[in-house]
């Protein structure tokens, strides 16, 4: 979805006019021809990974960085995460080559600084705090800080790998838009489970193998979770949205946000109070609701947290591309996550048991272990198919043997006492 969608501010949306919207942009069907990918990572010092770096470091850092020539966006999130989000790529090879690229040079500039990055789900050392000052992320904040500490949480101390994918065809089969659909929300709990990587908070072990899915549990979920997923995804989608509640109004220049309190959406459409709602209000409304599959156009599968390594980044880049576009590998993976659906039952996700499941035992949970073994084993067999290089498919083969086969994920390397304490590693 671009910024020009609901760019235009002009005159009141109307509801009729906001569902029609809704239902045209966020799933843009057509065959899947591109992928993408938005990397959060955890700003450390480069030596003691486990001190805070100062605001004014990581500023003048971030100043250095908006110089350099990328290819990707560059960011910074509430907290001072850095978030790299690629462009749509023709191919999973130019995706992964581009963002390498990008992220080559902008490792470079941190080292200059003493500085790096960790892909880690959740800070493990520091409690969140916010460095960005502007209106948007005080009325977030307050928001957030209503329904506990959760939100806080995820705005300043959490980091993920963001997966996007073409909605696909408009016609039924295993890449029409309603099977990848419902396939993200039943795989998500799998690729959930299999890449978690969050075992601490505040320098303890949580009990969760992703802390970071399991705040997202503990987000309203008028704001966090999917819609119905026996209705058809355009209108429910759209019902969702509307019926959403409203984060906050955007306010003029640099004046405070409203933050009302039980306002939807679609109540605010209808009472025109504080002010009545523009299209750009709609699109600023959109990006404030989390679930963990959220359609802009495309897909964008949020259920993963930032992986370790410099390249880790790449397996589940690589798995969900694999298991979405090759039409052989997404029929095998719909077969093998289809009975995850009773486990799931009526709750939607990341409510539901499946998905929670997935959060506190990754893969130690032998049914989502069944079906990841599955699932891995269809995107090694597609990649080569999809065009991977031999890295690529490496890296897949050799986490599948460290991780999936043995029931573990990265979680479980750092809950492992010989380990160490470099989480870096």
């Amino acid at each position: 979805m671009s910024p020009g969608d609901f760019a235009q501010e002009g005159p009141p949306v109307t509801e009729a006019g906001a569902e029609a919207l809704l239902r045209g942009i966020c799933f843009k069907t057509g065959p899947p021809r591109t992928v993408g990918v938005e990397l959060e990572w955890l700003v450390h010092e480069l030596h003691l990974p486990e001190l805070p770096v100062e605001p004014a470091r990581l500023e003048a850092a971030t100043t250095a960085l908006r110089a350099l020539p990328l290819l990707s966006t560059l960011t910074v999130e509430p907290g001072g995460q850095l978030e790299l989000s690629s462009f749509p790529a023709p191919s999973l090879t130019e995706c992964v080559d581009s963002v390498s690229a990008d992220l080559d040079a902008v490792r470079a500039v941190l080292r200059s600084r003493d500085l790096g990055l960790t892909g880690i789900g959740t800070d493990p050392w520091h409690p969140p705090k916010r460095l960005l000052r502007e209106p948007r992320y005080d009325a977030m904040e307050t928001y957030l800080d209503r329904a506990g500490p959760a939100g806080r949480a995820m705005m300043c101390s959490s980091a993920s790998v963001q997966v996007c994918l073409d909605a696909g065809h408009e016609e039924p089969g295993p890449l029409g838009h309603g099977r990848r659909w419902q396939l993200a929300h039943l795989l998500g709990a799998v690729l959930s489970a299999a890449f978690a990587n969050s075992p601490f908070q505040h320098r303890r072990r949580t009990g969760w193998r992703s802390t970071r899915q399991a705040l997202w549990t503990e987000i309203e979920p008028g704001r966090s979770a999917a819609p119905p997923l026996d209705a058809e995804p355009r209108g429910a989608w759209a019902d969702r949205a509307l019926d959403a509640p409203v984060m906050c109004v955007r306010g003029a220049d640099d004046r405070p946000w409203d933050v009302p309190e039980g306002l939807s959406f679609r109540s605010w459409i209808r009472s025109g109070v504080p002010r009545p709602p523009t299209r750009a209000d709609l699109g600023y409304h959109l990006t404030t609701l989390f679930p963990p599959v959220r359609p802009r156009g495309h897909l964008e599968l949020r259920m993963i947290d930032a992986q370790p390594g410099e390249d880790g980044w790449i397996v589940p880049l690589a798995v969900a591309a694999a298991l979405f576009d090759d039409p052989a590998a997404s029929e095998i993976a719909y077969r093998a996550v289809k009975p995850l659906a009773e486990t799931a039952g009526p709750l939607p996700a990341p409510h539901n048991p499946l998905w929670i499941n997935a959060a506190r035992y990754g893969l130690a949970d032998a049914e989502l272990r069944a079906a990841a073994e599955v699932c891995f084993d269809a995107a090694l067999d597609a990649l080569p198919r999809l065009g991977a290089s031999t890295a690529v498919q490496c890296a897949v083969a050799a986490f599948t043997e460290r991780y999936v086969v043995r029931g573990r994920c990265p979680a479980d390397d750092l809950l492992d006492p010989a380990h160490g304490k470099d989480i870096r590693a």
